[in-house]
């Protein structure tokens, strides 16, 4: 069965391996709904007539590649912190303040999943519809917007219990790598990656 590190790793893997598969559907639906509507503006102006509904449907897609998107940001550590006083504090304090800001955000989501279950639980229970032509039941788009906070909860708590176990055998780097602030060296690599990845493509 492997220890309960081993455990956690794999654990980690695949979070982020299911938050990234969220993160491409969310941005394909975010796609879909720009050439929607793109479409959209193309027939009103030269067939005189809309399709009806796209600025509906980018709404939902918009908020559901949003909340689908979260988990793989921050598991990416790629969510916006002010560094202007973080960067002149010695290190130990600088993992308390990461573990704390993992503590409040998982409190934020969990209060946030479920006020939006909520949400979406009175859309089922009423059998509400959106007031358009095209009559969406609120809960779909509803549901399928909580699941991207359900995940994004389940995900902070993973990190949370990787960064306690960390934290009980004084890994420092662990809890640096999982909820750590990014370094301008962390940043400057993942660039020159991106560019060498510019150049291969452009090469082949």
């Amino acid at each position: 069965m492997g220890t309960p590190s081993s455990l956690l790793v794999r654990l980690l893997r695949f979070a982020n391996v299911l938050s990234l598969a969220g993160a491409w559907i969310g941005g394909a639906l975010t796609l879909a709904s720009v050439l929607l509507i793109c479409f959209d503006i193309l027939v009103r102006k030269f067939l005189g007539f809309n399709t009806g509904g796209a600025d509906e449907l980018s709404g939902y897609a918009f908020a559901i590649s949003i909340s689908w998107a979260m988990a793989y940001v921050t598991l990416q550590r790629g969510n916006v912190r002010v560094d202007a006083l973080y960067l002149r504090f010695p290190t130990r304090f600088t993992v308390f303040l990461d573990l704390l800001s993992l503590v409040i955000m998982g409190v934020f989501m969990a209060y946030l999943t479920c006020y939006a279950s909520q949400v979406a639980g009175m859309s089922w229970e009423m059998g509400a519809a959106s007031n358009s032509l095209l009559g969406v039941p609120l809960w779909i788009p509803q549901g399928l917007w909580v699941i991207g906070f359900v995940w994004m909860c389940l995900v902070l708590a993973l990190m949370l219990v990787c960064a306690s176990t960390a934290l009980i055998t004084g890994d420092v780097a662990t809890i640096k790598a999982l909820c750590g602030m990014r370094t301008l060296e962390e940043e400057a690599s993942d660039e020159a990656e991106a560019g060498a990845r510019i150049v291969e493509r452009e090469k082949s």
